[in-house]
C-alpha cells in the first residue's frame, strides 16, 4: 500500500488540495485510496469534498475510535465522493489531546500501555486498512502535535506542498530537521517522496528556491488560485471542477489535472504499484471505475 501524509510547516500552501486532487487522481487510475483529514480546523478536506454535514453531530467519529471507544464499526464512518472513501473530520478532533492523554492516563493506571502518537495506525490496521485499500492519504495540520504525530506514524511518509518563495524556503530548509526530530519522537524512519512546488510563475526568484529543494520534485504547479477556489466552491476535486463547472477548457487547468494525474502515478512507482486503469494524463472522459 501507498501511504503518504501531505504537509507543509507554512499554511495556504494547497496542502488539502493536493490531497484530495492526488486522490482522484488515485482513483481515477482503478486503485482504492482512502483519505483520513485530520484537521479540527473549519474548511477542510471534509468539506471540499461535501461530506463535512455531521461534524457537530453526537455521532461515532475517527476520535472516539482512537481513544478505544467507539460506537460502532470503523466502515461505518467512511463516506465515498468522486470514488475515494473519506473518514469526516469531526470537532471532537480539536480536543484530541485531551482525549488521548486522558486514555493513557487510565491506561497506565492499569498497567497498560498506551502509545498516544500510535492510536490511528492502530485503528487502521485493526480495520484491515493495508489490506483493503490500494492508498492511505492523511492530511494534518500544519501545526506540531497528536494530530500530525499520528499522521506521520500511521504513513511514514511525506508529500511536502512547498510555496517557492522566501517564506517556503525557510520551510524547505528546517524540513530535514522535522523529520529527524518526527523520527526520534515516534522511533521510525520518515520518508519524504516528493515535494511539489504549487504557486509557480517562474521568476527566477522562484527558480533559485527551486533550485535548492534536495526532494525529488515530479511537478511543478502554476498559479491557479482561480481553479482551486473553485473547487472550494463547487465542493468537488480539480477534475469534476472542470469537467462540470467550467464552460470552456482552459489549455493550463487541463495541464494542471494532467500534473495530478503523473503526480499520483510517480508516487505509486515508489513503491512498485501498478494503476490497473490509468487514465490519458488529463483526459476528463476517463471514468472512475465503479468499486
Amino acid at each position: 500500500m501507498l501511504a503518504y501524509s501531505t504537509y507543509s510547516e507554512a499554511g495556504g500552501v494547497g496542502k488539502t488540495t493536493t490531497a484530495a486532487n492526488l486522490a482522484v487522481a488515485h482513483a481515477r487510475a482503478g486503485l482504492k485510496p482512502l483519505v483520513v483529514p485530520l484537521d479540527p480546523q473549519d474548511g477542510d478536506l471534509s468539506r471540499l469534498f461535501g461530506v463535512d454535514d455531521q461534524r457537530t453531530e453526537s455521532v461515532d467519529n475517527l476520535v472516539r475510535h482512537m481513544i478505544r471507544r467507539p460506537k460502532g464499526e470503523f466502515e461505518d464512518l467512511i463516506r465515498t465522493v468522486e470514488g475515494v472513501d473519506i473518514v469526516p473530520e469531526h470537532n471532537m478532533l480539536s480536543d484530541l489531546s485531551e482525549y488521548l492523554q486522558r486514555e493513557k492516563d487510565q491506561s497506565e493506571a492499569m498497567g497498560e500501555a498506551f502509545g498516544v502518537h500510535a492510536q490511528l495506525l492502530r485503528v487502521l490496521r485493526e480495520a484491515n486498512v493495508p489490506d483493503e485499500y490500494d492508498v492511505l492519504i492523511c492530511d494534518p495540520p500544519a501545526t506540531e502535535g497528536p494530530h500530525l504525530y499520528n499522521a506521520i506514524h500511521a504513513t511514514r511518509s511525506l508529500v511536502i506542498p512547498v510555496e517557492p518563495s522566501a517564506k517556503g524556503r525557510a520551510a524547505v530548509e528546517g524540513l530535514e530537521a522535522l523529520v529527524a526530530g518526527f523520527e526520534e519522537q515516534l522511533d521510525i524512519d520518515v520518508g519524504v517522496l516528493a515535494a511539489v512546488p504549487v504557486a509557480f510563475k517562474d521568476t527566477r526568484d522562484q527558480r533559485t528556491v527551486l533550485n535548492e529543494i534536495d526532494y525529488a520534485i515530479p511537478e511543478v504547479i502554476g498559479e491557479r488560485a482561480s481553479l482551486m477556489e473553485g473547487c472550494w466552491m463547487q465542493q468537488c476535486s480539480a477534475f469534476t471542477y472542470v469537467r462540470e463547472h467550467r464552460d470552456r477548457d482552459r489549455e493550463y487547468e487541463l495541464e494542471t489535472l494532467a500534473q495530478f494525474d503523473r503526480l499520483a502515478r510517480h508516487l505509486e512507482e515508489t513503491v512498485g504499484i501498478e494503476a490497473p486503469n490509468p487514465p490519458e494524463p488529463g483526459d476528463l472522459t476517463h471514468e472512475v471505475p465503479l468499486p
